[in-house]
């Protein structure tokens, strides 16, 4: 039986985690990043179809090779961060259901229907960015989600020749407490939620 997280847990995760602009000069190890990817595709996805591609930006010069897709805001941040992840979806996704959906034809579902493919992808795709965001809180990492770059070359400089589309980058590592903004505010449930 579940039990709920206690208060650590939930500040942890959610209540006091914060999206980082500046970064501390410690390290991201090869090692973490693969616990993070083990406990991000963990999360359900539609017919279980795995769509996200994770590209783990590290090296200097894998840095520079991102660095011209970058808004000009978002590029400091990220070449100060330990890595920056490349969350995209592999819109072919549905070429290894047989593997992870062994239950149902679930491909033929797929094939020739572009809409449905579309939606699975980025939807799913998107979902398993999430929970690479919430893996890395509960690894003790710190997170800087952005979407200001240019997709298009993203694409060209690191999918070219696939079917891999990116969404969003996540930086990580520790973050630098003294460079957070003030938490902006968050809707109230009667402002935003209905219970029917």
């Amino acid at each position: 039986m579940n039990t709920a997280l206690n208060d650590n847990a939930l500040n942890q995760l959610f209540l006091e985690a914060r999206t980082h602009n500046g970064w501390l000069d410690k390290p991201v190890t090869d090692a973490q990043l693969k616990q993070l990817y083990e406990l991000a595709v963990m999360g359900p996805t539609a017919v279980n179809a795995q769509p996200a591609r994770f590209v783990f930006v590290k090296s200097a010069e894998a840095k520079e090779r991102l660095r011209p897709h970058l808004a000009p805001g978002n590029v400091d941040k990220t070449m100060a961060a330990p890595a920056t992840v490349i969350v995209a979806a592999d819109y072919e996704f549905y070429e290894k259901l047989p593997t992870f959906f062994p239950h149902a034809d679930a491909r033929a579902w797929y094939v020739g229907n572009e809409e449905l493919i579309n939606i699975t992808a980025l939807r799913n795709g998107t979902l398993q960015g999430a929970y690479l965001i919430m893996a890395a809180r509960a690894l003790g990492l710190d997170t800087g989600p952005m979407s200001g770059f240019d997709n298009a070359g993203v694409d060209q400089e690191f999918f070219a020749g696939t079917a891999v589309k990116s969404n969003f980058l996540v930086n990580l590592g520790y973050g630098d407490a003294s460079k957070l903004f003030p938490r902006s505010p968050r809707p109230a449930f009667a402002d935003y939620s209905r219970i029917l």
